[in-house]
């Protein structure tokens, strides 16, 4: 559990906050089998920092590229995730925007309800608003340039994040739902993840032939031989799908990285 001024000190079930604190995040940590991906739930009860992610190719020594999705589990009645410009600004639009905190009024902010999904490409800024529950996908880095975080003391990354944000319209292809992806929900170049209902069929084994982490939303994941068991609010890794058993899931998120 990761605190955070924006969290929540009461989180929906299974989860309970320790007294006192406000969680932000659960993540879970990379095994040493799969490190390149990280997973993690998100609560927000107050706006995130406005940011972006460099991509692997972007990235400095010491940093390392991120993309990812968030797929919302829970949204309040006017919950909304700023994602990518209203139009194409450029580089001095932004920073003139971020330094006089009008960069809320140039994002985009995409009204979120359970079930949709966004695929965020490296360069995309973004800000998450309150009101929201999300599972989160992404390269396991912590690179993030904040370039706006409506006064809190915390630093801003001005520099690095204007060399790789991209200041237009956030592609509508990178949005989508549940009921529109079905069971594939990203194919990406960092990590797939879908969306199983019950147990999984052949072809989806197929293509999680090696290491994956498998995450209930309901019903519970069991190891195929009955070592190790995961129901929602947990994560569970394995060697390849044939070492789980899937007779009690009911909804199951698969992540595996390339």
């Amino acid at each position: 559990m990761v605190a955070k001024v924006w969290g929540r000190d009461h989180l929906p079930p299974p989860f309970s906050a320790p007294a006192g604190e406000r969680i932000g995040e659960i993540w879970f940590e990379p095994p040493p089998e799969l490190p390149q991906v990280l997973v993690k739930y998100l609560f927000t009860s107050e706006k995130l920092s406005v940011q972006v992610h460099p991509s692997d190719s972007q990235a400095l020594p010491g940093e390392a590229g991120k993309e990812e999705c968030w797929l919302v589990l829970a949204a309040e009645p006017d919950a909304c995730l700023a994602i990518g410009f209203e139009r194409e600004v450029s580089q001095q639009e932004i920073a003139a925007a971020a330094r006089d905190g009008t960069i809320e009024q140039l994002l985009t902010w995409h009204p979120a309800r359970a079930g949709d999904l966004f695929y965020l490409p490296a360069g995309t800024v973004h800000a998450i608003g309150p009101g929201l529950s999300l599972v989160e996908v992404q390269q396991n880095s912590d690179t993030t340039f904040r370039l706006y975080d409506y006064g809190r003391p915390r630093e801003l990354h001005l520099e690095r994040g204007l060399e790789v944000a991209q200041g237009v319209p956030y592609p509508a292809e990178h949005r989508t739902s549940v009921e529109e992806r079905g069971q594939l929900l990203v194919d990406g170049p960092h990590f797939r993840l879908d969306r199983v209902e019950g147990v999984p069929d052949a072809a989806t084994r197929a293509a999680y032939s090696g290491a994956l982490l498998a995450l209930p939303l309901a019903g519970e994941v069991l190891g195929s031989d009955g070592s190790a068991r995961a129901a929602a609010g947990e994560c569970l890794y394995a060697p390849n799908l044939d070492a789980l058993d899937f007779t009690r899931a009911e909804v199951t998120l698969l992540v595996r990285s390339f």
